[in-house]
């Protein structure tokens, strides 16, 4: 479980606070899904639990274990992230993904360690892609294999910043769903940022509304109100419900 108390960051002494007395649980196995306007403080949020950005104040813990005096190696074998800006360097897909087992393996990959990457690979639908050079692959296709990448590193937490930003509609379906079935499957949290709302309703198990660098609104799908959505994001939407399904959608200011 992570849970986060009372967490505040800034980047210099005397700067404006980016974090706000942030607290906030996620329970192994949840989706959690970070909502917010650019600059809310989302990505900043992501590095401080990452462990690149040291809090002020406050408190960071994942199954009761302290992750801000947590040693590297050990905390890359609970936190896996997948960021916006992916660089992998001239690599071969398949070298790429084993890359993400290093906290894992040392030194040498075993037998274990290739068949970890050949079931991701195979689950991603990245198998013709294994022998590729990632350079010469396109965006979207480099997003996969960055999600990849963190998969094989078998996280505790997995944490996306803008997953499907580069995937056409089919490789977004396929990332949720592959997302999802290892939230559920393997009892591992999932913290995520995304821009569409109908697509984060239809992903998430509890939402985190970020404003100002401080979490506005929390909680599972109730919160995700018209009105909610106005104060965050400063539009008007409709809220309509279709087959089960929740969408999301823009309305004039004067509707």
């Amino acid at each position: 479980m992570l849970k986060i108390q009372h967490l505040s960051f800034r980047y210099t002494p005397r700067g404006i606070p980016v974090l706000r007395d942030i607290s906030m649980t996620l329970q192994n196995g949840e989706i959690g899904i970070l909502l917010g306007r650019n600059g809310s403080g989302k990505t900043t949020l992501f590095q401080t639990i990452l462990g690149l950005h040291t809090p002020e104040s406050g408190s960071l813990t994942f199954d009761g274990k302290d992750l801000v005096r947590m040693p590297k190696r050990e905390r890359a074998g609970i936190l896996a992230y997948v960021p916006q800006d992916i660089q992998f360097g001239e690599l071969q897909v398949f070298d790429s993904v084993l890359m993400g087992r290093v906290s894992r393996f040392g030194l040498r990959a075993s037998r274990h360690d290739y068949e970890v990457v050949e079931k991701i690979l195979a689950d991603m639908q990245l198998e013709a892609y294994a022998g590729k050079n990632v350079a010469h692959l396109s965006g979207g296709e480099r997003q996969k294999v960055a999600i990849a990448r963190a998969l094989a590193q078998e996280p505790r937490l997995l944490i996306f910043d803008e997953p499907t930003g580069n995937l056409d509609i089919a490789n977004e379906q396929l990332i949720m769903e592959e997302a999802r079935k290892l939230a559920k499957e393997k009892n591992i949290g999932i913290l995520c940022s995304l821009h569409n709302l109908s697509q984060a309703l239809a992903f998430g198990d509890r939402f985190f509304f970020l404003k100002d660098g401080a979490i506005r609104y929390a909680g599972g799908k109730e919160q995700c109100t018209e009105a909610t959505i106005y104060d965050v994001f400063g539009i008007h939407v409709r809220i309509l419900h279709c087959e089960g399904e929740i969408l999301i959608g823009g309305r004039r200011n004067n509707a």
